[in-house]
C-alpha cells in the first residue's frame, strides 16, 4: 500500500512539474511572439509621417490618444541593455503581448502620472536590476522622453499610492514580487522615475 501510495505521489508531481514547465513555456512564447508583433506595429507607425511631435508636459492631442490594444511605445532602459514594446491596456491579453500602460493615466511626456504594468515572470523581470539613478526612455510618435529612476521598493497589494494622480510628470513600473516566485507573488514592485526631458530621435 505504502509502495502504491508513493508511485501515485511521484507521478503526481511529475505531471504538476509539466503542467508547470508547459505553461512556463506558454508564456514565454506568447510574450516574445507578441513582442514581435508590437515591434512591427511600432516601428510602423514611427515611420508614418502624419504625426508631429509634442513637447514634453504637454497633453497628447485628442487624436493621439491610443486605443486598446495599440502598441503605445517603446520603453528603452539603456544600463540594462532592454528594449520592450508596451501596450495600451492592462487586461490578460495586453500584457501577454508587453507591459501595459494603464489606460487613463498620463500618456509618456505628460504631465501627471504615468502607469505601466508587467509580468514579472517575463517582460519585467529585467526590474530586479534596475536601480536609483538609471535612464529609462520613452519613445512614442510624439517623441523620446527621459525619465530618471528615482525610487524602487516592495510594497502590499493594498498600497496603491503608485496609482496616485501627479501634477509632474512621473513614470511609475509596477510587477509582481518576488521575481522568483510559485504561483500568486504576494507583493508588488514599484519602481518611480521622473521626467528629465526629451532626446533627439537617432532614426
Amino acid at each position: 500500500m505504502r509502495a502504491r501510495f508513493k508511485t501515485l505521489l511521484s507521478l503526481l508531481l511529475i505531471a504538476g512539474g509539466g503542467v508547470l514547465l508547459f505553461l512556463g513555456g506558454r508564456d514565454f512564447v506568447e510574450s516574445r511572439v507578441g513582442q514581435s508583433e508590437a515591434a512591427r506595429e511600432f516601428h510602423g507607425t514611427i515611420r508614418a509621417p502624419a504625426h508631429r511631435p509634442g513637447r514634453p508636459g504637454r497633453a497628447a492631442p485628442p487624436e493621439l490618444r491610443p486605443h486598446i490594444g495599440d502598441t503605445l511605445a517603446k520603453l528603452i532602459i539603456p544600463r540594462l541593455d532592454t528594449e520592450l514594446y508596451v501596450i495600451e491596456g492592462d487586461d490578460r491579453a495586453d500584457l501577454r503581448r508587453g507591459p501595459g500602460h494603464l489606460p487613463g493615466t498620463a500618456l509618456p511626456g505628460a504631465d501627471g502620472n504615468c502607469i505601466i504594468a508587467g509580468h514579472r515572470d517575463t517582460h519585467f523581470r529585467v526590474l530586479k536590476d534596475i536601480k536609483a539613478g538609471d535612464d529609462i526612455v520613452l519613445e512614442t510618435v510624439r517623441g523620446k522622453y527621459l525619465y530618471r529612476v528615482l525610487t524602487t521598493r516592495i510594497v502590499s497589494p493594498t498600497n496603491r499610492d503608485s496609482l496616485n494622480p501627479t501634477a509632474d510628470a512621473v513614470l511609475n513600473l509596477i510587477t509582481c514580487y518576488p521575481f522568483y516566485y510559485v504561483g500568486n507573488a504576494p507583493k508588488r514592485f514599484i519602481v518611480q522615475a521622473r521626467l528629465a526631458g526629451s532626446v533627439p530621435r537617432t532614426s
